[in-house]
């Protein structure tokens, strides 16, 4: 028998933490992904199914829902990334599935993504010195697609300058979190 013990992004038994005067990055292992595509002619079902699962319309361009337990964000035409509790939906592609059927297409992205939070007043500062987001401008929801580090990221607006989340594909998560790391030692 196998004795398997899941590690984080960033090949950690736990998620790192980085504090610097004016920011924290966390790294989060404890969200479970699953990408959603809605078929072709099932666009209407789709939406139906995944309104019902989440509680909340399927964001539209450049926005993302937070909901408990389930957070949706647009990820391209007719593409959302859906997110929950990784402790209470492991299977969160399976339950996903199971509400939108035969309309949507629907992928398991635990192991495909990450996520690192960044949070505090110097937020900002640092953003500012990775991509070309303008921070000040976005609202709670909004959702940028941009290069950060030379990676592409999705970045989530959780509270008006002072929080975001990052999404960047896990096989660039060692990568990403030294570019946060490095910006944030020249900054503060």
């Amino acid at each position: 028998m196998h004795s398997l013990k899941s590690i984080t992004a960033l090949a950690a038994s736990s998620a790192q933490v980085d504090s610097f005067d004016g920011l924290t990055i966390q790294e989060r292992a404890d969200c479970a992904f699953a990408s959603l595509a809605a078929r072709r002619g099932e666009e209407a079902q789709c939406a139906a199914g995944a309104q019902a699962l989440l509680g909340a319309e399927l964001p539209a361009p450049g926005k993302g829902v937070l909901g408990e337990p389930y957070s949706c964000f647009w990820m391209g035409a007719d593409q959302w990334m859906i997110s929950a509790g990784y402790a209470a939906h492991e299977t969160l592609d399976s339950e996903v599935k199971e509400a939108v059927g035969a309309a949507g297409s629907v992928t398991e992205q635990s192991d495909g993504w990450c996520r690192f939070d960044l949070e505090g007043a110097r937020l900002g500062d640092v953003l500012e010195r990775l991509c070309n987001v303008d921070l000040l401008a976005m609202q709670v929801g909004d959702v940028s697609r941009s290069r950060l580090e030379h990676m592409a990221c999705f970045i989530w607006c959780l509270e008006p300058g002072q929080k975001v989340a990052i999404y960047a594909p896990r096989s660039s998560a060692g990568s990403l979190h030294h570019g946060l790391v490095e910006a944030a030692h020249s900054v503060l």
